[in-house]
């Protein structure tokens, strides 16, 4: 009897050396998954920036658990893991160094994880099944709390009910209401190959994964989970706290390139199926 195939989840993480300490917690969330039978996870970690520790490594790591040294401070805190995978590359963004990433990617599906953020039990396995069972289905999100540093959570309002996201409805929603989504593309799970026909993320300095979500919802359905799937960590020095991230002339400039995108896809006829 030949050996049972093996089907493989690539979770994609963009980290630089600011959020590296929270790697450990997410790698936790990542053991407890549980996958069906036949199904397993390997982790890809990218740093953006090389913060001088070296080479690039498979595996988990062998300089212990400080984050303190000089050099190698996002490559401290990688677990010692056959399922990881670390690799640094030129500082350009979490866009591009999870792009980057997919070089790396193998498998069906590709799940987005923040290195500050955590899976949810279950969440993995959700994912899967609401792809799996339907090939018109292109990506998949899920409910996210905020994570407060206090450790507890909070909800966001507007949740969509659960089940299929039509085309074109989340871009309507994100126009409508102040260029936010109804759906956190930090819950991103997607179907590599589609992911990689769209080019991965956009090529921003902030919202590439939002760019990504549009341009996604723009050429296939997709679904919701209303199980939360994330816990969405808020902490003093993240990316999305720095004033640049809501410097009005930018974000202007981010907001319009991202919604030409999703609808040149859209005006151009062209669907997942």
């Amino acid at each position: 009897m030949s050996a049972a195939v093996i089907r493989r989840i690539t979770v994609v993480t963009a980290v630089h050396a600011p959020s590296a300490r929270f790697l450990p917690a997410a790698y936790q969330s990542l053991c407890e998954q549980r996958l069906p039978d036949g199904w397993e996870w390997r982790w890809l970690i990218q740093e953006d920036g090389d913060d001088g520790g070296g080479g690039d490594d498979e595996g988990g790591g062998d300089d212990g658990g400080g984050g303190g040294a000089v050099g190698g401070e996002v490559r401290a805190w990688v677990p010692e893991d056959a399922r990881v995978s670390f690799r640094r590359g030129r500082a350009g963004g979490p866009g591009v160094a999870r792009t980057l990433a997919l070089a790396r990617a193998e498998g069906p599906y590709v799940k987005v994880l923040d290195a500050d953020d955590q899976l949810t039990p279950g969440a993995l396995a959700r994912d899967l099944a609401a792809l799996e069972g339907r090939p018109d289905i292109g990506w998949a999100t899920s409910r996210a709390l905020d994570l407060l540093p206090d450790g507890s959570t909070a909800g966001f309002p507007g949740d969509p009910a659960e089940g299929p996201v039509e085309r074109g409805t989340v871009l309507g929603h994100w126009a409508a209401n102040g260029f936010r989504a109804q759906v956190h593309p930090a819950t991103l799970f997607v179907r590599r190959e589609l992911l990689l026909a769209l080019g991965g993320w956009m090529a921003l300095p902030a919202s590439e994964d939002t760019g990504l979500l549009l341009a996604l919802d723009a050429v296939s359905r997709g679904w919701f989970s209303a199980q939360t799937g994330l816990l969405y960590r808020k902490w003093e020095g993240q990316v999305t706290g720095h004033p640049a991230h809501t410097d009005p002339v930018e974000r202007e400039a981010r907001m319009s390139v991202v919604a030409a995108r999703a609808h040149a896809l859209a005006e151009l006829g062209w669907q997942y199926n």
